[in-house]
């Protein structure tokens, strides 16, 4: 018989007070990568930002699949969390979200889903800008160096351009975005980058099955997909089918990072969600 693997127990920040809000960030950030919305948030919500796997102050493992992640959300729930949770979730965080509200639908509330890619980071990412930036972001990540260093690594990847040709990410993002990537990178295991190169990043996740399986209330908030967003147009129609309770925003011209880039139109549409919730008390997100 086989064994069970071993617990890995996650990181996390917890602030505020009121119901529980579980943040659940993107692929190579970290808990505190939801600093431009926590302040708000707290003052109505119990804020838990969790590290996943790998990234951040959590430990570091032998298998980085979205499954592995979604595993270690399911634990953190069932076990350290003592009422019902509401899931935001960027990106990764957003899939293993969505993954977490099929398999717990008594535990789960809501679940906001930013940008989710789906397979645009699965079996759709060979030869695209999002392969070439990871691929480049894990060889910064192996090299480690200092801050100054790795921003300047980061602000040299060359990504595939629309038309043909390449961009730098550094005329593509600003100094202050790379330096907080730059960061992140360095609380980073290198490794959590090689199954999405590879294209296995979501062996073994079924997302239409997960998602055919939410039952609670459900915010998709889309990026535009022709300013970097991952989401692509008919991959949210499709969950806009599956999910019959799912609320649509689109943020035409913003890229995938929408809470770090355009975090008051996010909170806005948080709060307006927020307000539906099945809670005994109505808890507004924030006072916007």
């Amino acid at each position: 018989m086989n064994e069970a693997p071993p617990t890995i127990r996650l990181q996390r920040t917890t602030c505020g007070s009121g119901p529980v809000l579980l943040l659940l960030h993107g692929v190579t950030r970290c808990g505190m990568d939801w600093e431009p919305l926590i302040p708000k948030l707290t003052d109505h919500w119990t804020v838990i930002a969790l590290d996943q796997r790998g990234h951040g102050g959590s430990p570091r493992s032998g298998s980085y699949l979205v499954t592995d992640y979604v595993s270690d959300a399911l634990r953190f729930v069932r076990d350290e969390t003592a009422e019902s949770v509401v899931l935001f979730g960027h990106s990764l965080g957003a899939m293993v979200a969505a993954a977490v509200a099929a398999e717990l639908p008594d535990r789960v509330r809501g679940i906001i889903l930013e940008d989710p890619p789906f397979h645009t980071m699965g079996n759709r990412i060979a030869g695209t800008a999002w392969q070439a930036l990871f691929l480049g972001m894990r060889e910064a990540a192996r090299k480690r160096g200092s801050m100054e260093e790795v921003t300047d690594a980061l602000a040299d990847i060359r990504l595939p351009a629309n038309g043909g040709g390449f961009k730098r990410l550094g005329d593509l993002r600003d100094r202050a975005s790379l330096a907080w990537s730059a960061k992140c990178l360095s609380q980073l295991d290198p490794e959590v980058l090689t199954p999405v190169i590879e294209g296995r990043w979501l062996d073994g996740y079924d997302f239409p099955d997960a998602l055919s399986r939410v039952r609670c209330p459900t915010l998709l908030l889309q990026a535009d997909p022709s300013a970097g967003g991952a989401l692509t147009d008919a991959d949210a129609e499709s969950l806009k089918s599956i999910i019959s309770t799912c609320q649509h925003v689109r943020f035409r011209g913003c890229g995938h990072n929408l809470h770090r880039d355009h975090p008051e139109s996010v909170l806005r549409a948080f709060a307006d969600f927020a307000a539906s919730l099945p809670f005994s008390n109505n808890t507004p997100a924030t006072d916007l």
